[in-house]
């Protein structure tokens, strides 16, 4: 295993910056996610750690060996492709022993390594069937299996998951988690999707057009985005703009201009995030923090509104409501409860945001 660590890494293509003075340190044994949009700089930032591009400033540094401009087959990594990779004419055991063959590694160890590997992606009796047979969640396995086999330090996952469905992705998620589990390997994950960033990642870093917006635990991330761009591209949430208006120790005050009405957000740092005097701010509140009654709601921040739309998703129900004071609509969502606690089209209601779980951020232009 190894520590990754990024010094002020930035690439150049020409006149664009793709990756922007990145400074990261990834632990040995960590599960670690660049998440974000395509184009953010999330994927040229894993081939510089694996060695497919040199950046144009900046240090990569595997423990304490400097590696900016090691060729990538000395890095000892392991990259898993989007694409998989694999070489259609070749069996499974082919594919899987390829990197061993070219490290000179004896027949008999080969053939040991390769059916140890294929026992823990569960492919074992596939081991001569030839790749191009295999379905997209095997080949998916077989690519992971011939990444492990050469039991590198650090594993590289380039959105592996995107080619497969929404089932299957599920299925694989879990067995990548449980591989990195049972190799104790350092593990550097790239994706889009938010899911898989929350539910597999030990830390997450949030790109956006090249720069790295913020890093964190995956409950950090979610309850305390740093900036507009965060709360909004990690799960849903309600964003508008708010203004500051006042503040005592327990409270401060912010003007909700869209409908014309003063918010009251509990004065802590897990409610309101660092921000300069002159930047613009915005209120996001999670679709499932928001409590809506039928009835008046005796607290803080309660607004009149119509329910305008209800969706079914199965596990739960998504309403928008549009609110009296101003063409504002939000969001909530709650647990499936059964069809006798839906709210239905036209009804009035009355939103509350609660006070601790409103969270006040600035808003980056990109």
């Amino acid at each position: 295993m190894s520590t990754v660590t990024l010094s002020n890494i930035t690439k150049q293509f020409g006149d664009v910056a793709a990756v922007k003075d990145i400074d990261l340190v990834i632990e040995e044994g960590e599960f670690f996610t660049f998440l974000g949009p395509s184009g953010c700089g999330k994927t040229t930032t894993l081939r510089m750690i694996a060695g497919f591009y040199y950046p144009t400033k900046g240090k990569v540094m595997f423990n304490d060996k400097d590696m900016t401009t090691v060729s990538p087959e000395n890095r000892n990594t392991g990259m898993v492709f989007q694409n998989y990779a694999l070489f259609p004419h070749m069996t499974v055991f082919e594919n899987v022993a390829f990197g061993l063959k070219v490290r000179k590694v004896s027949k008999g160890e080969i053939r040991s390594r390769v059916e140890d590997v294929l026992s823990k992606v569960h492919l074992k009796q596939f081991i001569d069937r030839q790749v191009s047979h295999l379905s997209g969640g095997q080949q998916q396995r077989v690519a992971l299996a011939r990444a492990l086999v050469i039991e590198p330090d650090i594993l590289l996952l380039d959105e592996p998951l995107s080619n497969l469905d929404a089932r299957l992705r599920d299925e694989m998620r879990n067995e990548i988690l449980r591989l990195q589990r049972e190799y104790k390997i350092t593990t550097i994950y790239v994706t889009h999707d938010q899911v898989e960033a929350l539910t597999m990642s030990d830390r997450i870093a949030v790109f956006n057009v090249g720069n790295c917006q913020q890093v964190g635990t995956p409950t950090d991330i979610y309850n305390q985005p740093v900036n507009d761009f965060v709360a909004e591209f990690i799960g849903e949430t309600n964003l508008w703009e708010v203004e500051f208006s006042s503040e005592d120790e327990e409270y401060k005050t912010f003007l909700f201009n869209s409908v014309n009405t003063e918010i009251v957000v509990k004065n802590t740092s897990e409610q309101i995030a660092s921000y300069r005097q002159d930047d613009k701010l915005k209120m996001s509140v999670r679709p499932e923090a928001i409590n809506v009654s039928k009835s008046v709601i005796e607290e803080e921040n309660v607004l009149k509104g119509k329910v305008k739309l209800v969706q079914f998703t199965g596990e739960s129900v998504h309403t928008f409501i549009s609110l009296d004071e101003g063409s504002i609509t939000v969001k909530v969502t709650d647990l499936n409860r059964g069809p006798s606690t839906y709210l239905q089209e036209g009804e009035v209601v009355y939103v509350q945001f609660p006070a601790d779980q409103v969270r006040i951020v600035p808003s980056v232009e990109e």
